[in-house]
């Protein structure tokens, strides 16, 4: 009985010490990979989808709203290259970044000069002020999955485009 009350306090502190260490570890990972997005966008905007080469692992899947399929690396490297043409000034600002576990979250601002043709508009030289929403999932410190939702309509109607009602058929 003796050697029972002399292990169990010694099983709980053993228990609390390792609960208090994965804690430690978890919390580092998320500032690791709060690190990485914020890295992503701040090379991605000067050197555009490069980085992401450096940080998506080969699976890697991107979701929009508009796309009713997720996106590959390719893909999204193409979408980027094609945003960083158009508005080569291209700046994202994180206005505020959680991160639980191995997702990060961010509420961004997304800003630049209509210099090139974008999905068909020939540049204006509007600027553009965007709010976004992302969510990026890591593994081993590897981006594995990003989903934004951005406000693309504010984005287009900023840059001149007219939203109209379609054609009533009679």
């Amino acid at each position: 009985m003796k050697k029972l009350c002399m292990i169990l306090p010694l099983a709980l502190i053993l228990c609390f010490m390792v609960g208090c260490q994965d804690k430690e570890a978890m919390a580092e990972v998320e500032e690791q990979n709060k690190t990485m997005v914020q890295r992503i966008l701040a090379e991605g905007d000067k050197r555009g989808a490069v980085i992401l080469d450096e940080v998506c692992t080969t699976d890697y899947k991107m979701y929009w709203p508009s796309n009713a399929e997720p996106i590959n690396l390719e893909e999204h490297k193409e979408l980027w290259q094609a945003f960083i043409t158009a508005f080569p000034d291209l700046a994202h600002t994180i206005d505020e970044i959680i991160a639980d576990g191995d997702i990060v979250s961010t509420r961004e601002t997304v800003r630049g000069t209509h210099k090139g043709e974008f999905q068909g508009l020939p540049p204006t030289g509007k600027q553009f002020a965007m709010s976004a929403i992302c969510l990026w999932r890591f593994k081993d410190g590897k981006l594995v999955e990003y989903r934004a939702d951005g406000d693309m309509l504010g984005m287009m109607m900023q840059l001149g485009m007219e939203l109209k009602p379609k054609e009533m058929d009679e």
